[in-house]
């Protein structure tokens, strides 16, 4: 049996590998499109050179700035994804907390309300909120975009669980010692959560960084526009340069992998225990 389980090891690695050089291929053609001149871009695109940064220079992200607004769309991005990332860390996991340690009336009813809200999509909701948005004349401002997305049905839930798993000795020898709800939260659930809190934050953050549906319907000039809704207009604006579309791209991807890569730990470790848990 151990050398069927070695070789059984031995392909389920080498399959691994192969789909990851497969989903890797887009990204490194981006980011050797983002230092070649615009006009290798297209030109070596069906050989193997469209995968080597030919006479790299960085006109392209120049270009992208100048010419895409990317460092206005990047603080508009920023301070977007910063304000539904933190508000919503801290609204999701009190109310994820509430309905896992303080029980009140109708409490079940509203973890059920919770869970089935993650079924509806935003498309199914986004003209209604649009209409009521526009009523309150927040249309093409930050708050916006901010203010529908803080409470996530998912993110909820997702600390619900969490904060189910947490042995409750630990809490009551919080009480026994004087602490109240606030304080027990904030000092030993809070810092348990640690895991749930990484995960939903890049989750969110991912969520938020990539949305495009939203920014269209309630964005209406540059001021305030964020990252997605910029590069689809860029793609557009003549002259088209694929060159600094490609930078404009590559630029986008770096927040994503800086936050995964600084909480993939206790990323994979809450993966890891919701895989234990299940």
């Amino acid at each position: 049996m151990r050398p069927r389980t070695r070789a059984r090891r031995v392909a389920m690695y080498v399959l691994l590998t192969a789909l990851a050089i497969l989903f890797i291929f887009p990204m490194v053609f981006m980011v050797a499109g983002a230092f070649k001149p615009d006009a290798l871009v297209l030109a070596e695109g069906n050989t193997i050179r469209a995968f080597w940064p030919t006479d790299a220079s960085f006109d392209n992200f120049v270009g992208a700035f100048r010419r895409g607004r990317f460092g206005q769309l990047f603080i508009n991005s920023a301070i977007i994804s910063t304000a539904v990332v933190g508000l919503g860390l801290v609204v999701n996991s009190l109310m994820g907390y509430a309905l896992a340690r303080l029980p009140f009336r109708g409490s079940k009813l509203l973890l059920l309300a919770v869970i089935s809200l993650m079924i509806i999509p935003l498309e199914a909701v986004a003209i209604p909120l649009l209409w009521m948005m526009s009523l309150v004349g927040l249309r093409n401002t930050y708050t916006v975009q901010i203010l529908p997305f803080i409470a996530n049905p998912l993110f909820i839930y997702l600390f619900y669980t969490f904060f189910l798993g947490i042995p409750r000795d630990l809490e009551e020898a919080a009480r026994v010692d004087g602490a109240g709800p606030v304080t027990t939260f904030l000092r030993v659930s809070a810092p348990l959560a640690k895991p749930a809190y990484a995960t939903v934050g890049i989750l969110s953050f991912l969520f938020i960084w990539g949305q495009l549906l939203w920014p269209v319907l309630v964005t209406s000039g540059p001021d305030v526009r964020p990252l997605p809704l910029g590069i689809s207009v860029f793609v557009t604006q003549p002259p088209i340069s694929w060159g600094q579309i490609m930078a404009f791209a590559f630029m986008m991807t770096i927040p994503l992998l800086v936050l995964f890569i600084v909480f993939q730990r206790w990323f994979v470790q809450s993966v890891a225990s919701s895989g234990v848990k299940g």
